[in-house]
């Protein structure tokens, strides 16, 4: 469960205020996988980075009963000048969770071979994704946070990492940001759709991908 109390957010641009949230109330069902839908500039990811805890709402607060992954494709969650290793190392101290197990799990899954224990700075963009996006499968959340990633590298990296991600969510649930609608139909079965300030929950994915097509229209 996911629970907005009140949840106000807005950032200073160009001179005025661009809200994000305003006064949102609402709670998310326990076990759901929710596409969070909206236009560029909506604020998707701020809203994610604040129910991961990176960024502070302006009032409220978001209360939850459940272990929430940081925004996986979030390519602040590590420090540049640690090691993919040393990064994972600090996770696992930070959730609790066995260093030997989790560093084993993101080697392997991520594939970076020699880059895994290298600077974080000298990786691509790509080398990033699959450090975020070993680095949240291999720790057991009740929710997972998901920004624009789900799949990255060649077509073999890309199954593996769809088909961990479907086990992880026969589990858990998830918050998923995506611009492609057949991958949100992939792994959501609820939305979510972020408007002008305003977060609308729809408990079928459809009638959400609806509402948004026709605000976007």
């Amino acid at each position: 469960m996911i629970r907005f109390e009140n949840l106000t957010k807005s950032f200073a641009l160009k001179g005025e205020r661009r809200v994000i949230v305003d006064g949102l109330t609402l709670t998310l069902p326990a076990g759901r996988s929710l596409a969070l839908l909206g236009r560029n500039g909506a604020g998707k990811s701020t809203l994610l980075q604040m129910i991961a805890g990176i960024v502070r709402p302006d009032a409220g607060r978001i209360v939850t009963d459940g272990t929430i992954s940081w925004p996986v494709g979030f390519a602040g969650s590590f420090h540049k000048d640690l090691t993919g290793a040393q990064n994972v190392r600090f996770i696992a101290r930070i959730y609790g969770v066995d260093t030997d197990a989790l560093l084993a799990f993101v080697e392997d899954f991520s594939e970076l071979g020699k880059f895994f224990h290298m600077p974080v700075r000298h990786y691509s963009s790509g080398m990033r994704s699959r450090l975020t996006f070993g680095a949240s499968m291999g720790i057991r959340f009740d929710t997972y946070l998901v920004d624009e990633v789900t799949a990255v590298g060649d077509a073999s990296f890309k199954r593996k990492s769809r088909a961990i991600f479907r086990e992880r969510m026969a589990q858990s649930g998830a918050i998923v940001v995506n611009h492609s609608m057949s991958q949100l139909r992939e792994y959501c079965d609820s939305g979510l759709v972020l408007e002008h300030g305003r977060v609308t929950y729809f408990e079928d994915l459809e009638a959400a991908i609806a509402y948004h097509e026709a605000q976007m229209a």
